[in-house]
């Protein structure tokens, strides 16, 4: 039953291997985006090897991991509204295999090559001249690795359920627009959730988004206990139920008022 989706995850992956050019130029552009931020946080510390006991190591290490997961976290948000704009998903409901399952397995594919192709790279030349804190210990690495796992499972997710709008809006632009603003800004991606008042601290915890780059940062530079890890990891996993149910309920409705035309 996995054989047709391990087909499609091949051929996100052999697709991406085709554009050489766009290969590099995603290298380039997460290293000068790490060295941006960098520079960035080394004028904001002024010097100073701590801010409220945040030493400058810490962030570096927060903003290259995130950025490189972010970059081998490959979502495509369009790849329904598009289609349903083509009118192409006629036909792919008509096949004897999941769309659903189609689509995780063409991302998957795809974050298999950004990940080997893009993250490695990347990560490699920012720790050569910037340098990252090592993993507290062998069992805190791979914690990590499971937590940047379901991290991935909550940022796909979070896509599924926002594609299913394509249903009855024409455009999802904008409302891709604002999750990624949402992901950005409460994931620790783009500023470290250390940095974030006190009073947001019981917000964040009640959405989905830290789950996905700052809970596995915190994992790999020891800053939770293995109950705090477990704790961390069911909610990842919880969250990831819920928003997927929430976007099969979606899918089940979207498909029941799905008009095509034309052809």
């Amino acid at each position: 039953m996995l054989t047709p989706y391990y087909a499609f995850a091949k051929k996100g992956f052999l697709s991406r291997s085709a554009y050489r050019f766009d290969h590099f130029i995603g290298i380039f552009n997460t290293i000068v985006r790490i060295f941006i931020f960098w520079e960035i946080y080394q004028a904001l510390y002024g010097g100073r090897s701590e801010v409220d006991g945040i030493t400058m190591s810490m962030v570096t290490t927060n903003f290259i991991l995130s950025m490189c997961l972010e970059e081998a976290f490959f979502i495509d948000d369009f790849y329904l509204p598009y289609h349903i704009g083509t009118g192409s998903i006629a036909t792919e409901l008509l096949l004897p295999i999941s769309f659903k399952g189609r689509m995780l397995a063409n991302n998957m594919g795809i974050a298999a090559f950004k990940l080997i192709f893009h993250f490695a790279p990347a990560l490699i030349v920012a720790v050569i001249f910037m340098g990252i804190n090592p993993p507290r210990s062998i069992p805190m690495f791979l914690l990590f690795v499971v937590s940047a796992l379901l991290g991935y499972g909550v940022l796909w997710t979070i896509s599924f359920s926002v594609q299913m709008c394509s249903f009855w809006i024409i455009n999802v632009w904008s409302v891709v627009t604002i999750k990624n603003v949402l992901v950005n800004v409460l994931s620790g991606s783009m500023i470290p959730l250390w940095f974030m008042p006190d009073w947001m601290e019981p917000v964040m915890n009640f959405t989905p988004f830290s789950s996905i780059y700052f809970t596995p940062v915190q994992i790999y530079l020891g800053q939770l206990e293995y109950g705090q890890i477990a704790q961390k990891l069911l909610i990842s996993a919880v969250w990831i139920l819920v928003i997927y149910l929430i976007g099969n309920i979606l899918w089940e409705k979207g498909k029941k008022k799905l008009v095509v035309q034309g052809g």
